[in-house]
């Protein structure tokens, strides 16, 4: 084993994460058709509560599974983790009835710690100056997995639909394989905090977690940035259908072109913002291109220019990693696996919300008699979201000084 391992270990476990999410994406639609016998419209119905039961689930879990890995370590709770996400993916696979997925997903939901875990994990070996710098490999792992995870899902999907499920299972388990072969322990036992199931509710860590220094601001600006940020995902292809009447390999294109520019960003470009910017204005910048990305997508007309404008829309990524960097400095050693399962709460309360939010604002825009018709409104609202997360973040820089 190599002093590399461990930290390829944490990168592989984000993006097979990724992957994992994405493998599937193509043919949920049809293992539902299959389960159910039913239309396109009763699948969508029933993938999307599928999707509200997963989140609801990390959200309920998050901290429970950040305070175990806080008084036990970080290693046995990654790789339980996969080994749970690996036997999710293998129910799904051969699921017999629409209960069986319902039943995956609120397994995988629970177990769904891998992502806030692993960076707990990069926060214990990563010295206060470069924590922001590791999120954003994080994130990077994060977009490369997801670029990749719908293409190979769709060619495993001409085998059929539960052929996808099975791959996302073998990555899942030989990477929980890997894990227990190469890495070794970050936390060790005279830093570790002593477990308390009450602060396992993930109302009251989010009331903790808001009373730590410099934090509880900082949440709602992570919580605000979340749900912008989801727009994307939440009505990218209904929009670049409606608006610009794309079919769905160009939908798909778009996304795999974001994912590069993103991974590029995270990966790449936060290296060199931080050390000269530092976190705030790496947040304030990243703010800033988030915004005007948003607007600009609002209101053009040629699908063309999503492409020309993707570097910008890609940098408003920095966000999340320098948010969490900020937050991560400012809690004690023994308490960066709570604060993380707090932040994948936060997320994940975001995550429920934001789809519901935009779609139901993209409904009202494209009404064929409505007052406007303005498919680009959901990026507007994502917009002025963005603003207040701005002027938070410069408010609670002047209480600070």
């Amino acid at each position: 084993m190599t002093s590399r391992a461990p930290f390829v270990f944490i990168i592989l476990t984000v993006a097979i994460d990724a992957i994992g999410i994405g493998l599937i994406l193509p043919v949920m639609p049809e293992l539902i058709r299959e389960l159910r016998g039913a239309s396109i419209s009763d699948a969508a119905f029933w993938g999307g509560w599928l999707a509200f039961t997963y989140a609801v689930m990390q959200f309920l879990c998050g901290p429970l599974l950040g305070g175990l890995s806080d008084r036990f370590g970080r290693r046995p709770v990654l790789i339980l983790s996969l080994v749970l996400l690996g036997i999710d993916y293998l129910l799904m696979a051969v699921a017999p009835a629409l209960w069986m997925l319902f039943l995956a997903r609120f397994l995988a939901g629970a177990a769904g710690a891998t992502h806030a875990t692993a960076a707990a994990y990069l926060a214990d070996i990563s010295d206060k100056g470069k924590r922001s710098a590791n999120f954003g490999l994080i994130g990077a792992a994060f977009g490369i997995g997801f670029t990749l995870g719908p293409a190979i899902g769709g060619l495993l999907g001409e085998l059929g639909p539960r052929a996808p499920f099975y791959a996302a299972a073998a990555l899942a388990l030989g990477n929980a394989a890997f894990g227990w072969r190469v890495l070794p322990e970050s936390l060790p036992p005279e830093r570790r905090a002593r477990f308390e199931l009450a602060r396992a509710n993930p109302f009251r860590a989010l009331l903790d977690a808001s009373r730590l220094p410099m934090v509880g601001g900082l949440l709602l600006v992570h919580f605000l940035y979340v749900v912008s940020n989801y727009v994307y995902p939440a009505i990218w292809s209904f929009f670049t259908i409606e608006r610009f009447g794309w079919s769905t390999g160009m939908v798909g294109l778009s996304l795999a072109a974001f994912g590069v520019s993103s991974a590029f960003v995270q990966g790449w470009l936060i290296r060199r913002l931080l050390p000269r910017l530092g976190e705030f204005r790496t947040a304030m910048f990243g703010l800033a291109m988030h915004v005007l990305a948003l607007v600009i997508l609002a209101v053009i007309e040629d699908g063309i220019w999503i492409f020309v404008f993707m570097p910008i829309t890609a940098l408003g990524v920095v966000v999340g990693p320098a948010l969490q960097g900020m937050m991560a400095d400012r809690v004690p050693d023994d308490a960066q696996g709570r604060l993380q399962g707090v932040l994948a709460s936060v997320a994940a309360v975001a995550v429920i919300l934001s789809p519901v939010v935009m779609t139901g604002i993209f409904r009202l825009a494209t009404l064929p008699d409505g007052p406007v018709y303005l498919p680009g409104a959901p990026f507007l609202a994502a917009a002025a979201l963005a603003a207040v997360c701005a002027l938070l973040l410069m408010r609670g820089r002047k209480a600070a000084a």
